[in-house]
């Protein structure tokens, strides 16, 4: 009798466990669904621009410009040229996109609108500066907040931006010298130049240190072979001499010396003095 009883009580408990456990999966069942269509009942999110004319999505969105608030400025000159791409306002709106864009850092969108504007428009007046906008794009790429705060040296940068930078710049002075942005990329060419070569020599200083003699002075040759006049080459020189120096190739050595002192004499190099006063870096606007 006793054991009929034990059995009957761990039946009644091994039911009444299904039963809880059945219970539970269709409360949190319920609860699952209250939550669904809670979620379904929440109201939509409006575009406050939907009700807008064109005139008001244009005024609102070189306000946005005009304050800075360069992400609002971009969604709305977005919307304006997806609402009317053949309008009035279609063309300002996307070189406005591109610099807006580019303000707030969003450099590949900011990248692909200027590209667009360039193809869709190459006769436009403001050509010029779309091309001086797309150089400034790749001039500023990946410099970032603490690079752009710290001075970050530009022959650390990713040189192919700085290519499509110097391209797009070029463009400018060759086929709109007389554009008011001509001086200003003409100038920042001749920084990119520097800023390329100067990438080569790092690269040459790099195989110096660790020994490797031959890459180092073909480092250095290709900066001086591709970047004539830029003043890297000072440096890329006096690699090549102590790279010489180290193979035991001493007229090697003392030829590239005597262009050294040729083409820089006033170099530290050769004088054995430090230039006076503290120059700024040839990188820094």
């Amino acid at each position: 009798m006793r054991a009929l009883n034990i059995i009957t009580q761990t039946v009644r408990k091994t039911v009444a466990h299904k039963l809880a456990r059945k219970a539970a999966l269709y409360g949190a069942s319920v609860a699952a669904a209250t939550l669904v269509a809670a979620c379904h009942g929440l109201p939509e999110k409006t575009d406050e621009t939907a009700t807008w004319t064109n005139n008001k999505l244009y005024t609102e969105a070189q306000d946005a410009l005009s304050g800075g608030d360069f992400g609002k400025c971009a969604k709305y000159f977005e919307a304006l040229e997806g609402r009317d791409p053949f309008g009035h306002f279609a063309q300002q709106a996307q070189i406005n996109v591109a610099y807006c864009n580019w303000k707030d850092s969003e450099t590949d969108a900011a990248d692909q609108a200027v590209n667009r504007f360039i193809q869709l428009h190459p006769d436009h007046p403001d050509i010029p500066y779309a091309y001086y906008l797309k150089g400034m794009i790749h001039f500023n790429d990946d410099l970032g907040l603490f690079g752009r705060f710290s001075g970050q040296d530009m022959s650390e940068r990713d040189p192919k931006s700085l290519r499509e930078s110097y391209d797009a710049f070029k463009v400018v002075v060759d086929k709109y010298p007389q554009s008011k942005y001509a001086p200003d990329a003409a100038q920042r060419m001749r920084y990119i130049v520097n800023a390329l070569a100067s990438h080569e020599v790092h690269a040459a200083d790099y195989y110096y240190r660790r020994g490797a003699y031959v890459a180092a002075i073909n480092r250095a040759q290709l900066a001086i072979k591709e970047y004539k006049n830029a003043p890297a080459i000072e440096d890329a020189l006096h690699i090549m001499m102590l790279s010489y120096q180290k193979l035991d190739q001493p007229q090697l050595a003392e030829d590239t010396k005597r262009v050294l002192a040729g083409t820089f004499p006033d170099s530290p190099y050769i004088t054995g003095r430090s230039r006076p006063g503290k120059e700024k870096s040839w990188w820094q606007f």
